[in-house]
């Protein structure tokens, strides 16, 4: 059974970088369509970027088009997502997510394995 474990979350300040990795076990990733979601308190979840088994097909929200990359590692089994140009908006627990498809997901309900989230506080 897939395990996802997220690390990498912080206190950043505006316009700073960080970088997240969701580290899987119980299977390997490169069989998996992945995302990074992420929810602020008293929103939804939002979808933010997305990466298809293959590693060729790549989708971002409007939210962090140009400022986010997500990327996968196959050798070490992770899934990372850089985070440039931060802003307080940006705050929220962010959550990578995988499912068993070779076709990209870009929904929650779509996605069957999940992590336990980490924190990114963005703030001066």
């Amino acid at each position: 059974q897939l395990q996802l474990v997220e690390s990498g979350g912080g206190l950043v300040q505006p316009g700073g970088f960080l970088r997240l990795s969701c580290a899987a076990s119980g299977g390997s990733l490169d069989r998996y369509t992945v995302g990074w979601f992420r929810q602020a308190p008293g929103k939804e979840r939002e979808g933010i970027s997305f990466l298809s088994p293959s590693g060729i097909t790549t989708q971002y929200a409007d939210s962090v088009m140009g400022r986010f990359t997500i990327s996968r590692d196959n050798a070490k089994n992770t899934v990372q997502l850089e985070m440039n140009s931060l802003k307080p908006e940006d705050t929220a627990v962010y959550y990578c997510a995988a499912d068993h498809t070779v076709m990209i997901r870009t929904t929650a309900p779509e996605y069957n394995y999940w992590g336990q989230g980490t924190q990114v506080t963005v703030s001066s």
